[in-house]
């Protein structure tokens, strides 16, 4: 499947084959894909939670509203990241690099987000966003469906999975394969009534 059409069939499915399993090596490749999504500065801060226990799904969904998604799945993956990453020994995310350039990247990274926490958190949201894109985008391309959501309380999610003190959880994605197609599209706007060229 080409990425246009993986764009063009990309759609959020709400039912899936509850008796569906992924594979490791499945997880893997979607998951590889993810992790090669841009991030500033190569800070690399998504942090994936793959839930595939029975038990944690459940209570994930009751704290997502019971939707069925979440149980039906063949798994759960919650994009969150680590808002401190920019300062957790910056060095690694540059160890392949020139030392020129190792020299002048390293040492930006900490003078832009130092003190600045909500640019911190925005660009935890933003790489997060990137790389559930590709993780949507792979899954449709090795013949899986998706489905993003923000409906879930978040408090009781970060506790159910343990969330780490410095991170954040930006959304979830359930994979798997589809039961039931998605509805027909809303109501798509025209490209005309979303693009300008140069200003508004």
């Amino acid at each position: 499947m080409d990425t246009f059409q993986a764009i063009q069939e990309r759609r959020s499915v709400k039912h899936f084959d509850p008796n569906h399993q992924m594979t490791d090596a499945e997880i893997n490749t979607l998951l590889g894909a993810a992790i090669l999504s841009p991030t500033s500065f190569n800070i690399q801060h998504w942090r994936f939670v793959v839930v595939r226990n029975p038990e944690l799904r459940q209570q994930i969904r009751a704290a997502a509203w019971d939707q069925a998604q979440v149980t039906e799945a063949s798994i759960v993956i919650l994009l969150c990241g680590d808002v401190k990453a920019w300062a957790k020994d910056p060095q690694r995310y540059w160890r392949n690099a020139p030392a020129e350039v190792q020299n002048v990247l390293v040492p930006m990274i900490g003078s832009f987000y130092e003190g600045k926490e909500q640019l911190a958190r925005d660009e935890v949201m933003r790489s997060t966003g990137i790389a559930g894109q590709t993780i949507m985008l792979t899954a449709k391309a090795m013949g899986y469906d998706s489905c993003p959501m923000i409906g879930f309380d978040s408090v009781k999610v970060a506790e159910i999975i343990k969330l780490p003190e410095d991170y954040v959880i930006s959304f979830m994605i359930t994979v798997g394969k589809a039961a039931q197609p998605a509805r027909p599209r809303g109501g798509q706007l025209l490209l005309e009534e979303v693009m300008v060229y140069d200003h508004f």
